[in-house]
């Protein structure tokens, strides 16, 4: 019996059990996975959390409801991968040998790459919302808040879901409007990126509404530390930020389990190809997900279309045939703007967010760029799609891992 194991049971790894479940000779083939965490977290629900959009209960839920049935699911931590051995080695001393990897070990926050980021200030001041506890505390935070000066912040790129802080803006001017507090927040976005985003006609877009929602923008921003005594962030040209509230985006990295294994760059992502998503140095090894430095957003919806080619190549490669270069970097993200409604973008490596409709071209119902009520919904309905198709490996009708070109205007 040879042996497919799985490194990580978050979104990208649970697809893959659940689509290889489905497709491979379970006579000749069993799937492992590992993970040391016994929760699983819809990660875009962080977002909503700060704002008591959603509560604990509707992000959260066990893994094992998401492991298909057939499937051996293995909690612990991991030590190191010895890719030469074909071997992963546990914490516990135990290995265990594979024939094919995946590694689908995410990404998380860093704010110890940042001087003073994680200082006395800590879930006091300054907070994150990229991990359950930062949003929880974040939620608090703003519960009892009278206003003040706050700085939503991107320390360096990439992070995942590069909307996420944009969305974190413009929720939190609907929320202080709803608060009827507005005028008491001034809300400064800052960011490392010339403009809001990082295409060229998304950026005209978002800038656009930032202005509108009187949200102040500074840009070109190199953090080199937070002063937390003085409450100023600090940039390597001396440009001085001040905040009352700072809810800031750490350096995001890939697992420390890379660089034991020696596996992953500066930042812990494994070299990946990033046409077939096989690993650079091992033919045997495959990367899904935020683990991979592929040019692409570091999303769920991303993830989702990686995992349907993924599939198909793990499956060409088991037969020893040639792998499809099929991933084009499809992204495609709902950005929330606030006062129920929201933007759809849609794009790859090549092509960059424009106007148009989607899924269907010249219909929609949704419409790229723009924003709507219905984006919002879609938005919304997201978490239902997660739960009871995306994890399950259920293909999505009308959305192609590929990006489709039809419908938008170049």
């Amino acid at each position: 019996m040879k042996k497919i194991l799985i490194l990580g049971a978050g979104t990208a790894g649970t697809m893959m059990a659940n689509h290889l479940q489905h497709e491979l000779d379970k006579k000749l083939w069993e799937i492992e996975i590992i993970d040391e965490k016994v929760e699983h977290h819809y990660q875009p629900g962080y977002l909503f959390l700060p704002f008591d959009i959603y509560t604990p209960e509707d992000i959260i839920k066990t893994i094992e409801e998401f492991i298909p049935k057939g499937v051996s699911l293995r909690k612990g931590k991991i030590d190191k991968i010895d890719p030469m051995a074909n071997q992963v080695k546990m914490v516990d001393g135990t290995s265990i040998a594979y024939d094919v990897l995946i590694i689908a070990t995410g990404a998380k926050i860093a704010p110890e790459e940042t001087a003073g980021m994680r200082g006395s200030e800590w879930q006091k001041s300054v907070f994150d919302f990229y991990t359950f506890e930062g949003a929880l505390a974040l939620r608090n935070k703003l519960r009892e808040w009278d206003g003040g000066n706050m700085v939503v912040h991107i320390t360096e790129m990439p992070i995942k879901c590069p909307v996420a802080p944009l969305e974190f803006a413009f929720l939190a001017d609907s929320f202080f409007k709803n608060k009827k507090m507005r005028e008491k927040v001034k809300i400064t976005f800052v960011t490392p990126l010339s403009g809001a985003f990082t295409k060229p006609k998304a950026t005209e877009a978002l800038d656009h509404l930032l202005q509108e929602k009187n949200i102040n923008i500074e840009s070109d921003f190199a953090i080199e530390s937070v002063d937390n005594e003085r409450k100023m962030i600090i940039d390597y040209g001396g440009r001085e930020i001040p905040f009352d509230l700072l809810v800031t985006v750490p350096t995001n990295k890939g697992d420390e389990l890379m660089e034991r294994s020696n596996m992953g760059d500066d930042l812990n992502y494994v070299p990946t190809n990033k046409a077939t998503l096989q690993s650079l140095n091992y033919n045997n090894v495959f990367v899904i997900g935020d683990a991979s430095n592929v040019p692409a957003s570091k999303a769920g919806s991303v993830a989702h279309f990686e995992a349907e080619i993924l599939t198909e190549n793990i499956l060409r490669f088991i037969k020893n045939e040639p792998l499809k270069e099929d991933f084009d970097g499809h992204a495609n993200c709902f950005i929330e703007t606030g006062g129920g409604k929201a933007l759809l973008i849609d794009f790859n490596y090549t092509h960059e967010p424009v106007e148009g409709t989607f899924p269907f071209p010249g219909v929609g119902p949704l419409r790229l760029l723009k924003e709507s009520r219905m984006n919002h919904m879609g938005k919304l309905a997201f978490r239902w799609i997660y739960w009871n198709m995306l994890l399950k490996g259920t293909h999505i009708p009308f959305v192609s891992a590929q990006m489709q070109e039809a419908g938008k205007q170049y």
